[in-house]
C-alpha cells in the first residue's frame, strides 16, 4: 500500500495579484506565467508523480470546490475539502491530517501550497525522497529550505544548526525562525550563511503531527479529535461546519513550528519562488530586450523598459516612456502603478472594496 500522501491548500484570495485574481477566482486558479496550466494543475501534477492522484487532497474555501474540481479532473472528488471558513494554516493542517490519519494510521504527508512555483522538479523530488524516507519512521517535523541568493524582505526565515547524527546529513535541526525582517536584518542573514527561506512545504507522519498538534494546539486538537467518528462519513460536513469557524486563527509555523524541539530543515534548491506579488511574475516571466514581461501581441511598447503588461486577448494597448510599472487590465478593471509600490495593492484591493463594492474585487 502507498501510504505517501499529498495536502495542497488552496484557500488564499490573491489579493496581491488583483485585478487579475479576484475573491471569485483567485490566483490559485490562473495561469499566471502563460504556461498554459494555473498554479494548482502545475502543483498537482508535480505531486502526483510522488503519491499518486489517488493519495492528493486538496483543501480550499466552500466557494473555490466546484473549480477545483473543475481544474483539477484527475482528483478524487472526495480528496476535496471544502473549509467553512478562512482560519490560516494550522486548522486546515489539523482537518486533513484528521482524515488522511483516519484513512491511513500509516500516512506520510507532504504539505504544500497550491501557487508556488517549481522549475526543477527533478531535484525537488531527489530532496523530497530523503524527507519521506526520514519521516516514514520518525516523528519528526520537517521542512524544505530555500537556499537564499538576495536579501529578501517579503520571506520568512529559517536558521539551522549543525547537521544530526541521526539522520540523513543533508537534514539539519532548526535553531529559529524568522517572520518578513527588514532589510538590513536581511543582510545579515544572507551574510551569515546559516539561514533560509521558509518554503512553506512540509513532510511529516500523522503521528508526528497528531502529537504536536495535541501539546502545542490542544484546543485545536481536541475539537477535531471530539469528531473522529463522523471524519470520512456523511456526518463529516455538518460537524466541521460547527466547529471550523471557532477554531484559532493561527499559522502553522507560529502555532507549531515556532514552539516544537523535533523540527528539522533540509536546505534546498529546486528552482522556488512563492509567486507572492506581480514583480516576482515579471522575474519568472519571458521578457523582451528591454525586460518587458508582455501577456499579449496586441501591446505597443515604446522607450519602456522593466514593465509587466497583462491585458485581455481582445483588448490592445499603447505605451510609452514607462519604465517599472504593473500594468494589468483584466475583464472590467485596470491597474496601473509602480512596481515599488507592489505590496500596497492589497491596500488598493481594499479601498476599492468600500468604494465600490465587491462587484470589482
Amino acid at each position: 500500500m502507498n501510504h505517501t500522501y499529498c495536502v495542497i491548500m488552496a484557500g488564499g484570495v490573491g489579493s496581491r495579484f488583483w485585478p487579475a485574481s479576484t475573491s471569485k477566482k483567485p490566483k490559485q486558479f490562473l495561469d499566471v506565467l502563460g504556461t498554459g496550466e494555473t498554479l494548482i494543475q502545475q502543483t498537482f501534477r508535480r505531486f502526483a508523480k510522488i503519491c499518486g492522484a489517488e493519495n492528493i487532497y486538496v483543501i480550499t474555501n466552500t466557494q473555490y470546490v466546484d473549480v477545483t474540481a473543475a481544474q483539477l479532473p484527475d482528483i478524487n472528488p472526495d480528496n476535496i475539502i471544502a473549509e467553512p471558513a478562512r482560519r490560516n494554516t494550522a486548522p486546515c493542517i489539523a482537518y486533513t491530517s484528521f482524515k488522511i490519519k483516519k484513512r491511513d494510521p500509516l500516512a506520510n504527508m507532504i504539505i504544500t501550497p497550491a501557487d508556488h512555483l517549481v522549475t526543477d522538479e527533478d531535484s525537488l523530488k531527489e530532496i523530497l525522497d530523503v524527507a519521506l524516507t526520514t519521516t516514514k519512521d520518525n516523528n519528526i517535523l520537517l521542512t524544505l529550505g530555500i537556499e537564499p541568493h538576495r536579501p529578501e524582505t517579503g520571506y520568512g526565515y529559517i536558521q539551522y544548526k549543525e547537521h544530526d547524527k541521526n539522520y540523513h546529513p543533508n537534514i539539519k535541526k532548526v535553531k529559529t525562525f524568522t517572520e518578513k525582517p527588514e532589510l538590513e536584518m536581511a543582510e545579515s542573514f544572507i551574510e551569515s550563511g546559516d539561514f533560509l527561506w521558509n518554503s512553506g512545504i512540509f513532510i511529516w507522519n500523522a503521528n508526528a503531527i497528531m502529537n504536536a498538534f495535541d501539546k502545542y494546539l490542544p484546543d485545536m486538537y481536541q475539537a477535531f479529535e471530539q469528531g473522529w467518528d463522523t471524519l470520512n462519513t456523511d456526518a463529516e460536513t455538518e460537524y466541521i461546519s460547527e466547529i471550523y469557524p471557532s477554531c484559532e486563527n493561527e499559522s502553522i509555523d507560529y502555532g507549531i513550528l515556532e514552539k516544537a524541539k523535533n523540527v528539522y530543515v533540509i536546505p534546498s534548491s529546486f528552482g522556488w519562488s512563492d509567486l507572492g506579488s506581480w514583480g516576482s511574475v515579471h522575474d519568472e516571466s519571458k521578457k523582451d530586450e528591454h525586460g518587458n514581461s508582455v501577456n499579449s501581441k496586441k501591446v505597443l511598447l515604446y522607450n519602456s523598459r522593466n514593465n509587466i503588461v497583462r491585458i485581455d486577448s481582445d483588448k490592445m494597448a499603447v505605451i510609452s516612456d514607462m519604465e517599472d510599472f504593473i500594468v494589468i487590465q483584466d475583464d472590467n478593471r485596470l491597474l496601473i502603478c509602480p512596481r515599488s509600490q507592489e505590496q500596497e495593492i492589497k491596500m488598493f484591493v481594499s479601498d476599492v472594496k468600500v468604494e465600490f463594492g465587491d462587484l470589482y474585487t
